[in-house]
């Protein structure tokens, strides 16, 4: 393959972005297509663990992103207001070396986008069909138009309904409606807070202020697959969360229309049998779409990026290493961000707890833990937060 050491990322979303970041800087010449025009702000916010902190430090990019985001405690809140669980961001940075922060995922967009080589971004390039290639064979990618791409690595970040995936995994039974919606949004509604996930019976919310003075919110509420509200999304969540306890309302009501977003959650029917095929490596939500209750997609997606550089390696040097380092990364990657798929969607079932007896028998559990045995609550972190980049060869 000498001389064609060419990578190709399919989807500039945080993954395809760090992934490019991390292959770039072994020195990989790296190409990155997007099929929309141009990258434009899409979602809200979100959350940065201390293993994708970590992740980001790998990429050169993790100071950046500690300055832009708020750092504070908070914890998990029943409807009617009173605290179950109380989080202490320097018990949080002591066990686990970083805190939990909060920042817009444009910003991370943005230190991404800025990290990589000038020219390796190509906007409106849709993939059409992929060829995994095998052996000495490079990999194809053909564009809508016809254009095709030789790579002797492409790397699948093309999202949850991923075409790469179903291309190579057929048989695969492919996503898996949640029963649960969400809507995300940006709102200034002026009033102080603390950032806090808060439970109901079959529907959650979550408030995190922003370094800016805005604030991320999100709202997860069962609901049938493809639904729209007729009077509109922000009227449709002041019917579901207006009762619920401060700032709630006062961060709906503050939303332009505009700004809220819906959609439904999925996640992977099953796990796949690889992370990888021929000379394609699946990445992210491509390859382990996860619900968002754990906050873990976009931090799994940065710990894809890190282990697929470090396995693949540098390019040169005596043999081909791609197909051994994709095989690696498989083998590393799959057990841990499957597990963590799974923890996610148990952790879906207990805030979306619709009987009163068993939502009031979970809040009994995790108020008793928070005021009892907060270290056993953080200890159920440990396994998620305690992963570093890989060192050595």
């Amino acid at each position: 393959m000498a001389g064609t050491e060419h990578t190709v990322v399919v989807g500039a979303g945080i993954g395809g972005l760090a992934a490019a970041v991390a292959l770039a800087r072994t020195g990989r010449r790296v190409t990155v297509l997007e099929r929309a025009s141009e990258i434009r702000p899409v979602g809200a916010g979100f959350g940065m663990a201390p293993n994708a902190l970590r992740g980001l430090d790998a990429l050169g990019a993790g100071d950046a992103v500690r300055a832009l985001a708020l750092h504070g405690s908070g914890g998990i809140r029943r409807a009617d207001g009173r605290w179950m669980v109380r989080t202490d961001m320097a018990e949080v940075r002591r066990r686990f070396g970083d805190p939990l922060v909060v920042l817009r995922r444009s910003d991370l967009v943005d230190l991404l986008l800025g990290a990589l080589p000038d020219g390796a971004l190509r906007t409106g390039a849709e993939v059409e069909r992929v060829d995994p290639g095998g052996g000495r064979r490079p990999a194809l990618v053909r564009l809508r138009g016809g254009e095709e791409i030789g790579a002797d690595l492409v790397v699948a970040a093309d999202g949850i309904h991923s075409a790469v995936r179903r291309a190579l995994f057929p048989a695969h039974p492919g996503t898996l409606y949640s029963g649960f919606t969400c809507w995300r949004l940006l709102s200034r509604p002026g009033v102080r807070m603390e950032p806090a996930e808060i439970w109901g019976r079959g529907q959650g919310a979550g408030v995190m202020p922003l370094k800016d003075g805005s604030v991320y919110a999100y709202f997860v509420h069962r609901a049938t697959e493809g639904g729209r509200a007729p009077a509109g999304e922000r009227a449709e969540l002041e019917r579901l969360f207006g009762g619920w306890c401060a700032p709630v309302p006062e961060t709906v009501a503050a939303a332009p229309e505009d700004a809220v977003i819906r959609g439904d959650l999925y996640r992977l029917a099953a796990p796949l049998p690889a992370y990888h095929r021929g000379r394609i490596a699946l990445l992210g939500d491509a390859a382990h779409a996860m619900l968002p209750h754990l906050g873990q997609g976009a931090c799994q997606a940065i710990e894809d990026a890190v282990e697929l550089a470090h396995a693949v390696g540098a390019p040169g040097g005596p043999g081909d290493r791609v197909p051994d380092g994709l095989a690696r990364y498989s083998a590393s990657r799959a057990p841990r961000a499957n597990g963590i798929a799974a923890a996610s969607a148990s952790a879906a079932r207990m805030m979306g707890m619709t009987a009163r007896p068993a939502a009031g028998l979970r809040d009994a559990a995790l108020t008793a833990v928070g005021r009892a045995l907060p270290g056993l609550f953080y200890r159920t972190f440990e396994r998620t937060f305690d992963w570093a980049p890989p060192t050595g060869g």
